[in-house]
Formats: structure tokens, C-alpha cells, sequence
């Protein structure tokens, strides 16, 4: 195998692992990308496990990222929410259950922002890609003792956050129909029945698309948000449900331009969150991606 088709071999298993490093698929694609340069820079026969050596530089470029991402999304306008990915086809991995699922949901990616670049790394090696805390340790080039604090510390930011219900993309596409049909028809009564007492929406728009810069919360506020949001923007717009991170969602088309991706997360109760995607930056991979599926498929 040649160095081009030995990169090629890792690239998916490659922009997986930056994504969740970084939450953002294009920053992904860029870190993939340079990773590439940095291989084709390498002599023939230097490096003699190749995929731990391309996990390794994906990981450091990934860190470096981390620290100057932290401070523009202290500054991002309004809610920061992570990029879609198609799922679908296979780009995150191995969907079938629930963990992992749920390890590149909205809701996980969010929270794992409250991380410190090497607790999510450590934490992503280990849960994600199965690394040893020896092997997370050479990743990040600590002692074991250091890298198993670090998962520690890591894990325990995460549970000290309220976790969300796993996944599940049969009753999220159900619930996405449903919320649909009532928020489209302005039904207010049917829309609150599909929503939990506690209800919170999360819009991000990154100051180039309108959104709501506070969450919404509470069922008849978010209710009514909802379906004043259909009355005003709902006409010309075209509605296609579709799979991103592991979850159903609802893309809203407006003619060949894809204006957002909704996610809903459900609990027992009904709806408990709402995330509306609208940072044209953060559509276009998702929108490029789909379109690609689309036509394979």
C-alpha cells in the first residue's frame, strides 16, 4: 500500500476523531487536511505504525484549535451550537447502538465543550476509538497516571451535567412528523402536547441568520415560538427529514439553499430540547454532503 492509499484508508476514521475533538465539521475537513500535508512530508518508511502516527497529529492539531476556538465561541453571537453531519453514509462510524449514538449527538458534542482540550481528548480516544490510557498517554505525550486524570476529570465534568435521554431515530422521526404537521398548522394545543413540561429550544445563528440569542423555555412559550416561527418563515420553504449525528432531523430548504437542520431530543415525556441550526457556515458541509447521498442513493 502506497502512502497515498494508507492515508486514504485512515481518512474516515481521521475526520471522525476531529469532529469530535472540535464539534465542527468544516474545522474537521481543515485538520484532516493538514494532516495530509504533514504526511506527505514524511520519508518512506519513517513511520512505522501509521494509523496511531495520523491519530497523533490529528489529536495535536486539534488541541492547538481547541485553545483559540474556546475564545471566539465566548464571544460567538447567541447560542453556539455544533455542526451537522450527514451520518447517513457513515461518516461519524458505526451507528447501530445507542452509545454510540448518543456520543455524537447535539447534546453530548455541547456539553463537551465544558472540557478541557486534553480531558476531551482523553476522553474521545478512549470512549470513542477504544485507545488505552498507555495509548492516550503516547497520544498526548504524558505519563499514564496524567492521562488516566485526565479521562477522570473529563467524565466527571460530563456527569455533572444533566445527560440526555439516549437516542432514538425511530421515535425522534415520529416526533419530528408530528411536530411538523401541529407547528405548521399553528395547533397549539397538539404542538404543547408533544412537549415536555421543562422544554428548552436552542437557535444558532452566529450573527448571520435570524435566531433567538437566549433560549426559549417553558411548553406554551416554546410553543408559541414555534409556531409564530412557521406563520412568518414557513411559506416558500420546502421541509425534508434526513439523518445527522446519529438522530432525525428536518432540513428546511429554500429553494436549492439550505436554510436550517432542526434536531428534537425526547425523553419519555415528549420533546425536552429543540436545536435549530441556522449559521450558514455551519449548513454548508451538511448541505454539500447530503446532496452527494443523495445522488448515490
Amino acid at each position: 500500500m502506497d502512502a497515498v492509499e494508507e492515508f486514504e484508508a485512515n481518512r474516515r476514521r481521521l475526520f471522525s476523531l476531529a469532529y469530535r475533538m472540535l464539534g465542527s465539521a468544516a474545522e474537521a475537513e481543515d485538520v484532516v487536511q493538514d494532516t495530509y500535508l504533514r504526511w506527505h512530508a514524511v520519508g518512506e518508511g519513517e513511520v512505522a505504525v501509521p494509523g496511531a502516527w495520523l491519530a497523533k497529529v490529528v489529536t495535536n492539531l486539534c488541541l492547538t484549535r481547541l485553545g483559540s476556538a474556546r475564545a471566539r465561541r465566548e464571544e460567538y453571537p447567541g447560542t453556539w451550537l455544533p455542526e451537522p453531519v450527514a451520518t447517513g453514509g457513515g461518516a461519524l462510524g458505526p451507528m447501530e447502538r445507542a452509545e454510540q449514538r448518543e456520543a455524537v449527538s447535539f447534546a453530548v458534542l455541547t456539553l463537551m465543550e465544558r472540557l478541557s482540550p486534553p480531558e476531551r481528548a482523553a476522553v474521545v480516544l478512549r470512549d470513542a476509538f477504544g485507545y488505552s490510557h498507555r495509548e492516550v498517554a503516547g497520544v498526548l505525550d504524558c505519563s499514564e497516571p496524567a492521562a488516566r486524570q485526565l479521562y477522570s476529570r473529563g467524565h466527571k465534568h460530563l456527569a455533572d451535567a444533566p445527560r440526555p435521554a439516549d437516542p432514538d431515530p425511530g421515535q425522534n422521526a415520529e416526533l419530528l412528523r408530528g411536530f411538523l404537521a401541529a407547528a405548521a398548522g399553528g395547533a397549539l394545543e397538539r404542538l404543547e402536547a408533544l412537549l415536555t413540561e421543562h422544554v428548552v429550544v436552542w437557535s444558532d445563528g452566529g450573527g448571520r441568520a435570524r435566531a433567538a440569542l437566549r433560549p426559549v423555555r417553558g411548553r406554551s412559550n416554546v410553543a408559541r415560538f414555534l409556531a409564530g416561527l412557521f406563520q412568518r418563515f414557513a411559506a416558500g420553504v420546502r421541509f425534508e427529514s434526513a439523518e445527522a449525528n446519529g438522530t432525525a432531523v428536518l432540513l428546511c430548504w429554500e429553494g436549492a439553499e439550505l436554510t436550517s437542520v432542526g434536531a428534537v431530543e425526547a425523553g419519555p415525556d415528549g420533546i425536552t430540547a429543540v436545536r435549530v441550526l441556522r449559521n450558514p457556515e455551519k449548513l454548508a458541509h451538511f448541505a454539500a454532503r447530503h446532496r452527494e447521498l443523495s445522488q448515490n442513493g
